[in-house]
């Protein structure tokens, strides 16, 4: 199938439109605010570099999901721009396109943007058929993979449905990945197995308390106060920790301990200017 850059061809189309509104804006900031409209303008009118096709309406003739799919990886294996168009005609299939997506997630010699582009319409679609996959990755998460990282959305979005799943993950993952199954499974249930396993993580990695004090607070479990309170009297726990912190313990019935900041404290300071 012919790669036809359309990103280029809108950038061509702006930069005609940017001299021939020359003069009819009063600042480069009012002309800007128009893209958007020029771009759908772009969309509806016919081009000729399409034979007099609407770009917005080229990729509505098409409707088998694996010749879609394989369009969307030929692009990014040529280093083309994926068109908009073409991912939103890939979603709209629903779930005919889930098999041809999913057989993606799993080709480790793609380009990384293709498989997240996979992600990405499989969690438009609504397809749940990977949460397994999905969980793996997590299982063995470093905290800065982005392609899982799109998967937790993901996961986040299936919720309650894959409960038991993520518990059953949660002891043979990395520490990022418990505390990324553990914030997961705080929006959907409060688990005292979750929590017991969240109080141990809290205490044992500092740089994760800020993330796993909202979890705790979420989980319900009494048991994690004398850990936060711990933590929330730590002097090299600053400002914003310390605030993460102390809502952790209100939100489980307690009032949290007191500490003073000072202008000193970067974090302290940098907020109060926000607020005045």
């Amino acid at each position: 199938m012919k790669l036809i850059d359309f990103d280029g061809a809108f950038e061509a189309y702006l930069q005609d439109w940017f001299v021939r509104s020359k003069g009819l804006f009063r600042t480069y900031d009012e002309m800007e605010d128009q893209v958007p409209e020029v771009y759908q303008t772009f969309l509806d009118t016919p081009a000729d570099f399409l034979d007099g096709q609407k770009p917005g309406e080229y990729f509505e003739r098409f409707s088998d999901p694996e010749e879609l799919t394989k369009w969307m990886v030929d692009y990014e294996k040529a280093g083309v721009p994926v068109p908009d168009m073409l991912l939103n005609r890939i979603s709209e299939l629903g779930a005919l396109a889930e098999p041809g997506l999913t057989a993606l997630l799993t080709r480790t010699e793609l380009p990384a943007a293709a498989r997240m582009n996979a992600v990405t319409l499989l969690r438009e679609v609504g397809s749940e058929k990977p949460a397994e996959l999905y969980i793996r990755w997590v299982q063995g998460f470093d905290g800065r993979d982005e392609l899982t990282e799109n998967a937790l959305e993901s996961l986040q979005a299936m919720g309650g449905n894959i409960r038991k799943a993520l518990l059953s993950a949660l002891p043979e993952a990395s520490d990022e990945g418990k505390a990324a199954i553990l914030s997961i499974l705080s929006e959907n249930c409060a688990d005292e197995r979750a929590a017991e396993i969240a109080i141990d993580l809290f205490e044992r990695r500092r740089d994760l308390q800020a993330q796993l004090a909202s979890v705790l607070g979420r989980l319900g479990s009494e048991k994690a106060l004398p850990a936060l309170r711990r933590a929330a009297l730590d002097e090299e726990n600053g400002y914003l920790v310390y605030i993460e912190l102390r809502n952790a313990i209100e939100q489980l019935g307690e009032e949290a301990p007191e500490r003073t900041f000072s202008e000193d404290d970067p974090e302290y300071a940098s907020l109060r200017d926000l607020e005045q």
